[in-house]
């Protein structure tokens, strides 16, 4: 499973989430959706342009992990 690392990044940067979300110019829910991964998918443009705003490389946006059990 890929989970984006938003959250971590925004944290080590000293920002906050409503400051992302601002200049990504989404709405509360779907950016929300987006970093907890309830969204199965993201726009390229919107990875280009966290990306540039947190001034990383869309690697570092995204990790994977192991997938968690079925219940």
């Amino acid at each position: 499973m890929v989970r984006l690392r938003v959250s971590q990044i925004l944290e080590e940067q000293n920002k906050t989430d409503y400051w992302l979300m601002t200049r990504l110019n989404m709405c509360y829910r779907n950016y929300t959706n987006m970093v907890t991964g309830v969204t199965k998918s993201i726009r390229y443009d919107i990875l280009d342009k966290m990306s540039k705003l947190l001034e990383v490389p869309i690697s570092e946006l995204l990790e994977q992990v192991d997938d968690e059990p079925e219940k």
